[in-house]
């Protein structure tokens, strides 16, 4: 069983319900409760992330927007007032622990361009890497219905496997999957652990909709599947008690999806079933550093073959010619080629702009 003390980066999902009283506004402290969680993970070593619903849900209030269904553009509008709210309310409660936050905002477009998802996953291992906790949301002030993730629990999934996490925390409105909607059914039997997320699983969720958020058991469901897949443990809890990751680790009533392989290998098997699209041939010192699991420089490359984009697999051949690995490589075709043979320092003189001192980085390199 999963144990979130054990985890060493978090991804935690928070609904629009747990943080914003549609009555008073932000639940301040819930919010300030939950940064002590935060500030603990931190002081275990752990990487934490928090996507966050709520703009919204802060912006229609503040605009005196009616109850009930708004138009996208009431949508948007709302969101755009409520974003620098949210992120303004994170900032002032995790200042005090020493910690720096960051806004990131994202659309569904920008996991499903390669280049895009992977300058995202560049940016989010940037901040990680320097201490950071990025406060994510959909980019509801410009998404539309046909880019929209359309709900945070499939967006905080996307986000767990894009940064590799090893567990994902859905704070909710209920307790865990249920065999059917417990508000429905008194029979209703919450499970534990779902090793296997099999069509009778799928069949028993249900639509449970709160007054201010979307998402359902389905899109939970959803999220599950993308986790696991990605080799990321998740769980459902219901979150509204004062340090819910305190209370997670302490035995709280939850449902855990547990994955069949950890994030890191997930993604190894992703890289290593797909096509190359190129080659680059590296010298005997880029293969001893590839051995020591370093990643790949420009200046290790003797010559690239193929026509790819940014974000496309390449295979990586030795002196020999034998294949050595597949890798996710950051450059265009003639980029990589224009910077072949020189140093990292080299690149912005050579393309015009600063580029990315890996050519493949060992994160999105099978070897």
């Amino acid at each position: 069983m999963p144990d979130v003390r054990a985890a060493k980066r978090i991804v935690v999902k928070i609904g629009s319900a747990l943080l914003v009283d549609r009555a008073t506004g932000l639940r301040q402290g819930w919010l300030s409760a939950l940064a002590m969680d935060v500030a603990e993970a931190k002081v275990r070593g752990a990487d934490v992330v928090l996507v966050s619903s709520g703009s919204i849900a802060l912006g229609r209030k503040v605009l005196g927007l009616p109850a009930g269904e708004l138009t996208l553009e009431q949508s948007q509008a709302a969101a755009a007032v409520g974003q620098i709210r949210l992120a303004r309310a994170y900032e002032e409660v995790l200042a005090p622990h020493g910690i720096t936050t960051a806004q990131v905002l994202v659309t569904l477009e920008d996991t499903e361009d390669r280049r895009r998802y992977l300058n995202s996953r560049a940016t989010m291992e940037t901040l990680l890497g320097l201490g950071v906790v990025p406060i994510v949301n959909e980019n509801d002030t410009v998404a539309t219905d046909e880019i929209r993730f359309g709900d945070n629990d499939r967006l905080a999934a996307q986000i767990a496997v894009t940064v590799g996490a090893d567990q994902l925390i859905l704070l909710s409105d209920v307790d865990g999957f249920y065999s059917a909607n417990p508000k429905e059914d008194s029979a209703a039997v919450r499970f534990e652990v779902v090793e296997t997320i099999t069509p009778e699983i799928e069949a028993m969720a249900g639509d449970p909709i709160s007054g201010l958020s979307k998402g359902g058991m389905k899109t939970k469901l959803m999220a599950a599947k993308t986790a696991v897949a990605g080799g990321c443990a998740m769980a459902i809890m219901e979150g509204s008690v004062l340090r819910p990751l305190k209370a997670l680790a302490e035995g709280a009533a939850r449902t855990w999806f547990v994955p069949g392989a950890d994030p890191q290998l997930a993604r190894k098997r992703w890289i290593n079933a797909m096509k190359p699209r190129g080659e680059v041939v590296v010298d005997a010192g880029a293969v001893t550093a590839l051995g020591a699991g370093k990643s790949l420089l420009p200046a290790g490359v003797r010559a690239v073959k193929g026509t790819f984009g940014r974000g496309e697999p390449v295979a990586i051949l030795g002196p020999d010619g034998a294949v050595l690995g597949k890798g996710l490589i950051r450059y265009t075709a003639a980029e990589a080629k224009a910077i072949a043979g020189h140093k990292s320092g080299e690149i912005e003189g050579i393309l015009g702009y600063a580029g990315r001192a890996a050519l493949i980085h060992r994160d999105d390199m099978v070897v």
